[in-house]
């Protein structure tokens, strides 16, 4: 199993925007696309900032997905629609990729 802890950090006042369009629409796209996510979070230390982790199979499964994704006329339209009135909503977003250990309680 491949994870990817991902970090968005929303452009200044588009936080709550960001967050609904990812739980409303980006999830559901994901399913259909076979991106799993297994747990999103607030960032405590950042109120323009969540993370949310993902996981595929392996690194072939991963970039099929994700390559996917960047082509999906659905996402392209959500895109597009959410950033008309304000712009852009994501400001930065950065990737942590991760295996499981061996000894990890859940592998």
């Amino acid at each position: 199993m491949i994870y990817e802890l991902k970090t968005y950090k929303a452009t200044e006042g588009n936080i709550a925007a960001l967050k609904k369009r990812f739980a409303e629409k980006t999830i559901p796209i994901f399913r259909r696309l076979g991106i799993e996510v297994t747990h999103c979070w607030d960032n405590l230390e950042d109120a323009d900032t969540f993370n949310y982790l993902v996981r595929f199979s392996n690194q072939e499964a991963e970039k099929a997905a994700w390559d996917a994704f960047a082509k999906d006329e659905e996402w392209q339209a959500v895109k597009a629609e959410s950033e008309r009135a304000s712009g852009p909503l994501l400001a930065i977003q950065s990737t942590l990729y991760l295996s499981s250990t061996d000894f990890s309680p859940n592998t």
